[in-house]
């Protein structure tokens, strides 16, 4: 055991453990907390949709890689990021702490009020970088705005608790986003599904 410590000890002060302990200081740091955040949101949503349109060459629905559509998956990303890291700002400062009682009630005030605007910018930003009119948006969100609640009723309730009740609010948008991989690749499937 007292090996392990020292080997331990030995990599924390090596050089790039240095730096990456420092970037992450930096890039967690209240002056650059936002542009970490949506950073991270525009890179797993285009790793999502990249990850979906990888399936769907390889089930045959789909020729070859849509690049464009990866930087709009992104893209839509990047609101659903700035959304993500003002509400649980908010939702930290207005209900402070991490009692079951608070913990549910941040839930619940996640899925009724967050999701549905969340859900309603994803459509809204696909619309403007697809130029599609409002009416297409309004259509489409209302064909298909509906499988994408559904599925954030299973999967956010339990993910939510450990984010509100484990996580500091710095983390929040960060483990969201490591959460939402799988669901970026079913709404890439949702969004992009003409059938």
């Amino acid at each position: 055991m007292i090996a392990i410590r020292s080997a331990l000890r030995t990599i924390s002060q090596t050089a790039p453990v240095k730096k990456l302990k420092s970037f992450h200081r930096t890039a967690f740091s209240d002056k650059y907390l936002l542009v970490t955040n949506v950073t991270i949101s525009l890179s797993l949503s285009s790793t999502g949709d990249f990850l979906e349109q990888q399936y769907e060459k390889y089930s045959g629905e789909l020729d070859k890689w849509d690049r464009r559509r990866t930087m709009n998956m992104g893209l839509s990303g990047v609101s659903v990021g700035v959304i993500c890291h003002f509400w649980y700002k908010y939702l930290d400062r207005r209900m402070p702490g991490r009692g079951l009682r608070t913990v549910i009630q941040k839930i619940a005030l996640d899925q009724f009020i967050c999701s549905p605007v969340y859900i309603s910018a994803f459509f809204v930003t696909l619309g403007i970088l697809e130029q599609k009119t409002r009416q297409q948006v309004l259509e489409e969100m209302k064909e298909k705005a509906w499988k994408l609640y559904a599925a954030e009723w299973a999967i956010w309730p339990p993910a939510q608790f450990v984010n509100f009740y484990w996580l500091p609010t710095k983390y929040r948008v960060f483990y969201d986003n490591i959460i939402s991989l799988g669901y970026d690749v079913y709404a890439s499937q949702v969004i992009h599904d003409n059938s």
